[in-house]
């Protein structure tokens, strides 16, 4: 279990990264840039005092997840884009991972946004000590099909631990049987995904978001001074080079990718194109009913 400084720690960046997810949700508008929505977010999230847990996530429509603008990015938002935001905040190593999802400019698939945030509702009604991953699963999945959507079964939830953003346990979204119990003193987020289409994701292109692979000492000084800023700033959590207070970060990252420091992830894809949204918020495993930690 959590001491009481702890716990304080992991509320403060959940409270932190649930008003930034509030704040992007509401600044996707047509026409508007997605490099200023995700600036503006990570920058409410280091005002209020918390590092980045990792970059700030706007993928759209057919991308579930991975994209984050790059520095000098000229992508808008566009009328019937189906937004996923998702940000984390994190004090001393304690972990706020939140996402939500809009519509920009139409309701074609209101259903669909409604249906993640219902699942994943639902699942915090009863998700506490000792419930099984499978029944967290079984639930998703219910929920989702019942309104004729699939979760992706590919796209989990996951335990969080200080400085580990996917640690541990896998959180299911559809009736995969596993009994293995959720324990009290865990940090758990829950993320559900539904889509219109096949239920998978698969690798797309790169989407901005890297982290640190492998290290070793560099032989340009330059380099080395910059991989120095990006483990003190961002211990062990991804990031980006738009993110980076830093000159020449693009460079720098691009560098450190071709010598194996770094590596990228990929942007996931839906197996068939369909739309996708997803709603995530973080818990305190305190007793039998979870503590949301991402509420602003």
């Amino acid at each position: 279990m959590l001491t009481d400084e702890q716990l304080s720690k992991l509320r403060k960046a959940g409270q932190v990264a649930g008003s930034a997810r509030e704040l992007g949700m509401s600044l996707c508008k047509a026409g508007g840039k997605l490099y200023d929505v995700a600036q503006e977010v990570e920058g409410y999230i280091r005002e209020h005092g918390c590092g980045l847990a990792f970059p700030c996530n706007i993928s759209r429509n057919d991308v579930a997840a991975h994209y984050t603008p790059c520095v000098d990015d000229k992508a808008v938002f566009e009328i019937g884009d189906v937004v996923k935001i998702d940000c984390g905040a994190e004090l001393d190593g304690y972990v706020g991972d939140t996402a939500g999802t809009v519509e920009i400019g139409t309701k074609r698939y209101t259903d669909l946004i409604e249906i993640s945030k219902t699942a994943r509702n639902t699942v915090a009604e009863f998700m506490g000590d000792g419930t099984p991953l499978g029944e967290i699963g079984n639930a998703v999945e219910m929920v989702m099909k019942q309104a004729g959507f699939k979760p992706i079964e590919n796209l989990c939830g996951h335990q969080i631990e200080p400085y580990n953003l996917h640690a541990g346990l896998s959180v299911p979204s559809y009736a995969d049987g596993n009994p293995r119990k959720i324990e009290a003193g865990m940090v758990v987020a829950v993320e559900p995904f539904a889509t219109n289409g096949e239920g998978y994701v698969v690798n797309g292109k790169l989407g901005n978001i890297v982290r640190i692979a492998r290290e070793r000492e560099l032989s340009d000084p330059k380099e080395q001074e910059f991989l120095d800023y990006a483990k003190g700033e961002f211990k062990t959590f991804p990031f980006c080079a738009r993110s980076c207070d830093f000159p020449d970060a693009e460079r720098h990252v691009k560098y450190l990718m071709r010598h194996g420091v770094l590596s990228g992830y990929a942007q996931l894809v839906e197996a068939k194109g369909g739309m996708v949204s997803q709603h995530e918020y973080t818990f305190y495993i305190a007793g039998p009913r979870a503590e949301v930690t991402t509420l602003p």
